[in-house]
């Protein structure tokens, strides 16, 4: 079995194509996507669109819930941009998501961890909000109800894979369509994945066990970064060419 895992698309639809089309290349047929598809500055509808029409898995993230129960006046940026982009149709396939997943009874699938969409999993913050390695008893005691051998999450942005002690494979595929951001909570931090590309994530059931494969997929990262721009939003237009946020 193989399966590709997308997450954090957030309204780009281009890296989006792109990252569809390097799955189709490689003849993978079975797709689950990690929620937060559409907040940004970028192409929401256009995003909400193709999701749709592909009839994909997929879960709800923090700010795909966001989009569907805060006043318009309250929302931060990104998703006040995506919320007047979309139409009643997009609200209610966002609603329709569940927030949770279990996908053929081998891969359970969440957007932070089993019970937050807001969590961080695999990371934790320095008082002065340093990303880092979170503590292997921290990452463990958040599975401890999960018993599937792979379990999927995203929420972070950051490409990442753990080995459980007991086997259990967790892995957060990375962004499709943001590879920046910054953040006040729990303090004020940033994420930067040092490269504009899509991200994805290819788990294939091998004969020793599920394996990982991570994929770097180029497109063209600067209409999206130009994009940003043409929508007074410098930090989305730096991550957006860089990787970084500055």
């Amino acid at each position: 079995m193989k399966i590709a895992v997308i997450s954090d698309i957030h309204g780009n639809d281009r890296a989006l194509e792109a990252v569809l089309a390097d799955i189709s290349a490689q003849d993978i047929d079975e797709i689950v996507n990690l929620g937060d598809h559409l907040s940004g500055p970028l192409n929401a509808a256009r995003t909400a669109d193709i999701l749709i029409s592909r009839e994909m898995p997929a879960i709800r993230g923090n700010h795909d819930r966001y989009l569907l129960t805060l006043d318009p006046a309250k929302m931060g940026l990104s998703d006040r941009a995506a919320h007047n982009e979309l139409e009643p149709h997009h609200k209610e396939w966002l609603a329709a998501l569940p927030e949770t997943l279990v996908y053929r009874d081998t891969f359970f699938l969440c957007h932070g961890t089993p019970t937050s969409d807001e969590t961080y999993w695999m990371e934790a913050l320095t008082a002065d909000g340093v990303v880092h390695m979170a503590a292997r008893k921290a990452i463990e005691s958040f599975a401890e109800a999960i018993d599937y051998p792979v379990i999927l999450c995203g929420h972070t942005h950051i490409p990442r894979a753990v080995r459980l002690a007991d086997g259990r494979l967790l892995v957060n595929p990375g962004s499709v369509g943001c590879p920046g951001y910054d953040d006040d909570h729990p303090v004020a931090h940033k994420v930067e994945t040092g490269s504009p590309d899509a991200r994805y994530t290819v788990v294939e059931r091998a004969a020793e066990g599920w394996t990982v494969s991570f994929r770097c997929v180029r497109y063209d990262h600067m209409a999206m970064s130009r994009l940003a721009a043409e929508r007074n939003r410098p930090e989305w237009e730096s991550a957006l060419a860089t990787g970084f946020l500055a």
